[in-house]
C-alpha cells in the first residue's frame, strides 16, 4: 500500500513524496482513512512508528477548505511537552506546504507577543501546551468555540501526569460537535477509561500490544554498583561504537553533574532538562541534531516524542522510575526503521523499576554479558599501542580522584571535595602537564580496573567493567 491509496490529496502527496517517503507504515495505514471519515480515533501504537504523521497528514486535508478567524482556531493539538508541540509544528509545515493553512504554536518560555498576533490573525492549526493555552485563554486572548478538531498527542502523560483538570476545562469550552483524537504508545486501562470521556463512540486502532518495544532496538540491562554507574557509562561509550547517544536520568540535577563529568573526560556532551528555558532547550537539540555534540544527557523531557534520526544509542543511567517511560525512553533509538541499541544501569535499588519495566513489557530485559560487547580487539592497526596510552594517562593521580568523586555521591560528607573537583576541572587542559610525579602516598585511588600494559591478541584491551562476567540471559 502506498499513501496514495489513503485518499489523500494531490497537493499533499506531492509533499509526502518531496520529503522521501512512500509507503505509510501501521499505524498510518489503519488511522488516516478513518480521520478523514472524521471518526474519533484512539490509536496505539509503539513509539517511533509514526503517530504523529498519522494526524497531521490528514488533518492537512480537512483543514484545507474553511475560513479562519481572529482569536478562533479551527483545531488544537495539546501536547506534554515544548519540544513534541515544536516537532508537531514541524510536521504540519513539512508536510502542508503546498497548502494555505496557518499554524501557531503555544508554548511556554518564549514571549508571548509573537504567539497574541498570530491568534489575532487567524489559525488553522493550534499547537500548545496546556500552561501556555490557559493562560492565554484566562487572559481573554484566545477562544475555543471555533474548534473543529482536537487532537491530544501522547494521551497517556496528559491524563496521567497532572493534566487531567486542564483537560476537561479545555473540553468543556470546546464545541460538542467536534472530533476528537487520542495517539499514544501506551494507554493503561484506567487512563484509556478517562480518556473515551472525551470521545463520542471512538474506533480504537491498536497495531502493537500497549508497551511493548520496537523490534530494532537491542536492548540490555547492566547490574551494576551505584558508585559504578558514571565508570561503566564511560565504558560503554568509548567501547560500544557508539555514533550519538541519548543518556537519560531521573533528576535535573543528576542530569547536570552527569554532562559536566562527561565533558571533564572529552566527551562532546550537552544537556536539557526542564530547568533550562525554551531557546537554550531549543538551542542544545539544534545542536545535538546537527551533529556539534554527539551525546546528550536528558531528562524526561526528551523522552516522548522527539524524532532525531541516527541516534544510534540510548543509556538509562537510572532506571526510569514509571515503566511507561522506559518504553519512550528508549524508543529514541531503532526508528524509521534503523538499528539501535539500549542499555540499563541497574542498581541495587533499581531492582523494584526495572522489575516493573520487565512486568509492563512482558519480556525479561536481557543482562548485558561477555558475548554482547562489541570492543575492538588487540590485532586491529595500532590499537594496542593507543590503548596502552589511554590506560596509562587513566592511572595518573590527577585522573583518578576525579572518578572517585564522580561515581560516589555518598563520598560528598567525607573531607576530599576541593582535592577531587579541582583535577576534574583540569581535565580539559593538555595531559601532558607535568602532573606525573611520584603518585601520592597510598595509593588506594589508582583505578581498580586499570590495564596499563598491552594485551595478548584476542584478550580483552583497556578496563574491564565487572558487569562482563556476568553470563548473558
Amino acid at each position: 500500500m502506498t499513501f496514495a491509496d489513503l485518499g489523500l490529496s494531490e497537493d499533499l502527496l506531492r509533499a509526502v513524496s518531496e520529503a522521501g517517503y512512500t509507503e505509510p507504515t501501521d499505524i498510518q495505514r489503519e488511522a488516516i482513512p478513518p480521520v478523514l471519515m472524521m471518526k474519533d480515533i484512539i490509536g496505539i501504537a509503539q513509539t517511533g512508528t509514526g503517530k504523529t504523521a498519522s494526524f497531521v497528514l490528514p488533518m492537512i486535508d480537512i483543514m484545507a477548505s474553511g475560513r479562519r478567524r481572529a482569536l478562533m482556531p479551527r483545531s488544537l493539538i495539546l501536547a506534554p511537552t515544548r519540544e513534541l508541540a515544536a516537532q508537531v509544528a514541524e510536521n504540519f509545515e513539512k508536510y502542508g506546504k503546498n497548502h494555505d493553512l496557518k499554524l501557531a504554536l503555544l508554548i511556554g518560555g518564549v514571549q508571548m507577543g509573537d504567539q497574541v498576533k498570530a491568534l489575532n490573525d487567524g489559525v488553522d492549526v493550534l499547537i500548545a501546551t496546556p500552561g501556555r493555552l490557559m493562560d492565554l485563554f484566562e487572559r481573554g486572548k484566545i477562544l475555543l468555540n471555533g474548534c473543529e478538531l482536537l487532537v491530544i498527542d501522547e494521551a497517556d502523560r496528559m491524563l496521567d501526569m497532572g493534566f487531567i483538570p486542564d483537560i476537561e476545562f479545555i473540553c468543556s469550552k470546546l464545541p460538542d460537535a467536534r472530533q476528537t483524537m487520542l495517539f499514544s504508545a501506551t494507554m493503561p486501562p484506567p487512563i484509556e477509561k478517562l480518556a473515551k470521556k472525551f470521545l463520542n463512540n471512538p474506533k480504537r486502532i491498536e497495531v502493537s500490544r500497549a508497551a511493548t518495544t520496537n523490534k530494532d532496538i537491542t536492548a540490555f540491562k547492566v547490574p551494576v554498583k551505584a558508585r559504578q554507574k558514571r565508570d561503566t557509562l564511560r565504558w560503554l561509550l568509548e567501547n560500544d561504537h557508539v555514533e550519538t547517544a541519548i543518556i537519560f536520568a531521573n533528576r535535573k540535577t543528576t542530569v547536570r553533574e552527569l554532562n559536566k563529568s562527561l565533558q571533564s573526560y572529552g566527551f562532546a556532551s550537552s544537556e536539557i532538562h526542564g530547568d533550562m528555558d525554551q531557546s537554550n532547550r531549543l538551542k542544545e537539540l539544534d545542536r545535538f541534531k546537527a551533529g556539534e555534540v554527539n551525546i546528550l544527557v536528558a531528562s524526561d523531557v526528551a523522552a516522548r516524542g522527539l524524532d532525531i534520526k541516527g541516534v544510534s544509542h540510548v543509556f538509562n543511567f537510572d532506571t526510569p522510575w514509571h515503566p511507561d517511560d522506559y518504553v519512550h525512553r528508549i524508543g529514541r533509538t531503532g526508528r524509521a526503521g534503523a538499528k539501535g541499541r539500549a542499555f540499563t544501569l541497574v542498581a541495587e535499588e533499581d531492582a523494584e523499576a526495572i522489575a516493573n519495566v520487565e512486568k509492563l513489557t512482558g519480556a525479561q530485559v536481557p543482562v548485558f554479558g561477555k558475548s554482547d560487547v562489541r570492543v575492538d580487539l588487540v590485532e586491529k592497526g595500532a590499537k594496542p599501542a593507543e590503548k596502552a596510552v589511554a590506560a596509562e594517562k587513566a592511572s595518573a593521580p590527577e585522573k583518578t580522584s576525579a572518578p572517585e568523586k564522580a561515581s560516589a555521591p555518598e563520598d560528598e560528607a567525607k573531607p576530599k571535595p576541593k582535592r577531587s573537583r579541582k583535577p576534574r576541572d583540569e581535565d580539559d587542559a593538555p595531559r601532558e602537564k607535568p602532573a606525573r610525579k611520584a603518585k601520592p602516598k597510598g595509593e588506594p585511588r589508582k583505578r581498580r580496573d586499570e590495564d596499563s600494559e598491552p594485551v595478548a591478541s584476542g584478550e580483552w584491551n583497556g578496563p574491564r567493567p565487572g558487569f562482563l562476567d556476568v553470563s548473558a540471559i
